[in-house]
């Protein structure tokens, strides 16, 4: 693929494209990318990168957490590794919120994109040697980047797209493609080198594959013109000029919640000293910031009565959404532990590492994402499309059904009996059937209820509903060593009760959205 050189400047910079008799564009006008922007074969290919590094680690981080030391991993017990896995989970999502606001105000995306991908790869390489205060660094340095890249870099694909429009929506499905893609062969390539040679030169892997995001992001840069480049101030962002938020309450309520916990700690309540603890500890602090987010809102928000019954809606997508990926999240957790210790991976006469499973979710996705697409768009047409909370309580139910699969799996799997992976693999189906009835629906959903002015606040909670089912997900994988039966059908029950539930209000919720379908 030929590219057209951007017009260099002094410093040897990409500098913004210039029409005949006008002023630098912002973004260049290049269709060579699928009829999309040059920028976005930029973003897509850093994504890809990005979320390589960040699936291989995945599909390797409990099994290298519990397997014995003798065996290079860290002997850790499933519910100790489960607390840290839900911990690492959770953390990826509540640092999209702090990632955003630093790029808006100081540092601009395009920076922030970078920072965030050199912080990611830092943290797969400090992982790479064995040392556990090392492992642990990784973790966090690895947290903190995805929180400065992973929001940023969407807002730039966004920004390439100033018309909005279908256009748009088709670049982000690519961009989405390229999510999948890396999520794809991660676990074949750093799985299997870090379970089958080393665990370490897997995480290493997993940084190699950011550095290479690194160099295409760097010398991709030409093509997104001015984009990203400059921060935008709190006004910009709220679409009114020279009013800035202030900090303060956000500020108060974190040290609030902090001297809650300090208390709690002194009252013997909670154990901050251990992993478990600092779990149990998130899931609160996440719990109470968007319960009192919510109840704010709905008293000195400024809501009419419309905005309240929305707000309300949303509220209840929480919940269901907190529920859903507490389930799906096991894939990386509970299923791999599963798919590690009891079963048969021996596929024509190849005996493959339980982290390559993780690529299955992956490539269903790439093969069924857009039939999702048509069948919704053909459902529209003859108005037999379902509602946003109809679509909510599907996905609910096929998680649910997933780990109803599982229950049958673990039941064929007693007394130490291996079973079919093809248990994991219908698993892994109707999971990812939920998440694409669930997932871009709830992110479409909450843009179109939130009031206009509170649309970038909602969207972090929505992120809050991600990290505190991850937080569950880990806690749940603790319990597998003990009853795993009863630990999968657990899930299922909250899972498929939940999905019926929320069918069985489908109607009332239609008249709360006010509209809105």
């Amino acid at each position: 693929m030929t590219q057209t050189p951007a017009t260099q400047s002094a410093s040897g910079s990409a500098a913004p494209l210039v029409p005949p008799g006008g002023t630098p564009s912002p973004i260049p006008d290049q269709r060579g990318f699928f009829g999309h922007p040059r920028g976005l074969s930029t973003l897509f290919f850093t994504e890809l990168f990005e979320r390589f590094s960040f699936y291989g680690m995945r599909a390797l981080l409990i099994l290298f957490m519990t397997a014995a030391v003798e065996k290079g991993g860290l002997g850790f017990d499933k519910t100790k590794a489960g607390a840290i896995y839900g911990l690492y989970g959770a953390g990826v999502y509540l640092t999209a919120m702090p990632g955003g606001w630093l790029a808006d105000r100081f540092f601009g995306q395009r920076r922030a994109v970078l920072y965030g991908a050199i912080l990611i790869a830092l943290g797969h390489f400090s992982m790479a040697f064995p040392s556990v205060n090392l492992f642990y660094l990784g973790l966090l340095l690895i947290v903190l980047g995805t929180g400065l890249l992973k929001p940023n870099i969407s807002a730039m694909v966004g920004e390439l797209y100033p018309e909005g429009g279908a256009r748009r929506d088709a670049g982000f499905s690519i961009f989405y493609m390229g999510i999948n893609l890396g999520a794809f062969f991660a676990p074949l390539m750093v799985g299997t080198l870090g379970q089958r040679v080393d665990w370490h030169l897997g995480f290493g892997l997993a940084g190699f594959g950011m550095v290479i995001g690194i160099a295409v992001y760097l010398w991709g840069g030409r093509n997104l013109g001015e984009i990203g480049r400059k921060p935008r101030s709190a006004g910009e962002r709220n679409g009114e000029q020279g009013k800035k938020a202030s900090p303060v309450p956000a500020l108060a309520l974190a040290g609030a919640l902090v001297g809650l916990l300090v208390v709690l700690q002194l009252l013997g309540m909670v154990e901050l000293t251990t992993a478990v603890g600092l779990n149990s500890a998130g899931g609160f602090i996440i719990l109470t910031l968007a319960v009192a987010f919510f109840v704010y809102s709905f008293i000195a928000g400024g809501l009419d009565a419309t905005e309240k019954r929305r707000l309300g809606v949303i509220g209840i997508l929480f919940i269901c959404s907190t529920i859903f990926w507490a389930g799906f999240e096991q894939a990386g957790s509970s299923l791999n532990l599963f798919a590690e210790e009891s079963t048969d991976r021996v596929v024509f006469g190849i005996d493959i590492p339980a982290s390559t499973l993780q690529a299955i979710n992956a490539l269903f996705i790439i093969c069924l994402a857009p039939v999702f697409a048509w069948v919704w768009v053909k459902l529209n047409k003859r108005g037999l499309e379902p509602s946003s909370p109809a679509k909510f309580s599907l996905g609910l139910v096929l998680m649910g059904a997933g780990f109803l699969v599982m229950v049958a799996a673990s039941l064929a799997s007693e007394g130490g009996a291996k079973v079919s992976p093809m248990w994991l693999v219908l698993t892994y189906l109707l999971h990812t059937l939920g998440e694409l009835s669930l997932s871009p629906v709830g992110l479409s959903t909450v843009t179109k209820l939130a009031p206009h002015r509170m649309v970038g606040q909602m969207m972090g909670v929505w992120f809050m509903s991600m990290s505190l089912g991850n937080l569950i997900a880990g806690r749940v994988a603790g319990q597998l060593g003990t009853e795993p039966t009863s630990t999968f059908g657990a899930v299922a029950a909250v899972g498929i009760a939940a999905g019926v539930v929320l069918a069985l209000l489908v109607r009332p919720i239609r008249r709360m959205m006010g509209g809105v379908h």
